[in-house]
């Protein structure tokens, strides 16, 4: 199977063994003689995909039993107000930790339902670090977290100590990207649309104790112990988005799991910063280096002229989605889990060829 390498932020590459196995069943699926997306979602043979596709994140995952897995709707963008909508109850706070463009967007979504505390913020130098050091408000409902952002290419390479805070993490772009000890979270919450699958459904781990959290008056549509009750199914799910996560899961544990998954994706990464920090200042990443993100790559060319011809050209060699983000500009390979060393090595390859006819 030939496609180019796409290296979109998301909506993102899906491994083409995922592709290829729902286009095979895309229209009789599993023998039912209808598409998985006909199949009502209450049906025996759509609650055992379900079911399946649970026990294989959870074996993915090493999930606890304490915790619940919804498949939820909404984008990551709806749970950064309904997080504090459970979480926290009127007149409460919450802590905050900024890295990026989403974690200013989890602060002003939060805000009409909490009372929010910036514990860290990393803005004063320009989004290109880390912070290393934030006290946590002991009374806070939770501190809240980005794992990696997207648009500005940093990412935690180790979870922050919230004591007995419970954590809050929206690891939309990196989850199981590598393996993650989830006792240490409280709720962990993710779009799919990078790792998981395609856009429109949301994934959530949560501790049970927290789904017991009053939080404040609202409708049960956005109470998450509604859904916990209802196994994700308290109104019609995104079935399709569901099967097509079951799928990826199953595609995960045949490349070894988290770990080896872990292991091709730091390579991947460490090749391509390699091959632009040894350009003599042709490609250039501003990231601190122990900030650096293993899923997007945003770098630049020394010389802004030069954008338009890069992409032109690097489009026409089978490279896809390397414009960076509107708010920043330049250049953006989004390394997923989807994209093996290969794609990665004909990047690499095209950007020396790139520089040494243009440098």
């Amino acid at each position: 199977m030939s496609r180019p390498w796409n290296f979109s932020a998301g909506p993102a590459a899906l491994a083409p063994e995922v592709l290829l196995q729902a286009q095979a069943e895309l229209l009789d699926w599993q023998g039912t003689g209808a598409s998985v997306m006909e199949l009502s979602h209450r049906g025996a043979d759509f609650m055992a995909l379900a079911g399946e596709a649970e026990r294989d994140l959870r074996a993915l995952m090493d999930i606890p039993d304490h915790y619940r897995v919804l498949f939820l709707q909404g984008g990551a963008t709806q749970h950064f107000a309904q997080i504090p909508m459970n979480l926290a109850g009127p007149g409460d706070t919450a802590d905050y930790v900024v890295t990026g463009h989403w974690g200013q967007k989890a602060v002003r979504e939060a805000t009409p339902y909490v009372k929010v505390r910036i514990a860290a913020s990393s803005e004063e130098h320009g989004f290109r670090s880390i912070p290393k050091h934030f006290e946590v408000d002991p009374n806070a409902s939770y501190l809240h977290y980005t794992s990696n952002e997207t648009i500005h290419g940093t990412e935690f390479h180790d979870v922050p100590d919230a004591g007995d805070v419970p954590l809050v993490v929206d690891m939309s772009s990196d989850i199981l990207s590598r393996p993650i000890d989830v006792s240490r979270f409280g709720l962990i919450y993710a779009g799919a649309q990078k790792n998981i699958g395609p856009s429109g459904l949301v994934l959530m781990i949560v501790r049970e104790d927290l789904l017991q959290r009053s939080g404040r008056p609202m409708a049960d549509i956005f109470r998450y112990q509604c859904h916990a009750e209802h196994d994700s199914m308290f109104n019609t799910p995104n079935t399709w988005g569901w099967y097509l996560a079951g799928l990826t899961f199953k595609w995960i544990l045949a490349q070894g799991g988290l770990q080896a998954m872990g292991d091709r994706n730091a390579a991947k990464a460490r090749a391509l910063y390699a091959a632009i920090d040894d350009t003599d200042g042709f490609y250039s990443n501003r990231i601190d280096v122990a900030a650096r993100s293993r899923m997007n790559v945003p770098f630049r060319l020394h010389d802004q002229a030069l954008d338009t011809l890069f992409l032109a050209e690097s489009a026409q060699a089978g490279l896809l989605a390397l414009k960076g983000h509107r708010a920043l500009g330049g250049m953006r390979a989004s390394i997923y889990n989807a994209i093996p060393m290969e794609g990665v090595r004909a990047l690499i390859g095209f950007m020396h060829d790139f520089a040494q006819r243009h440098g």
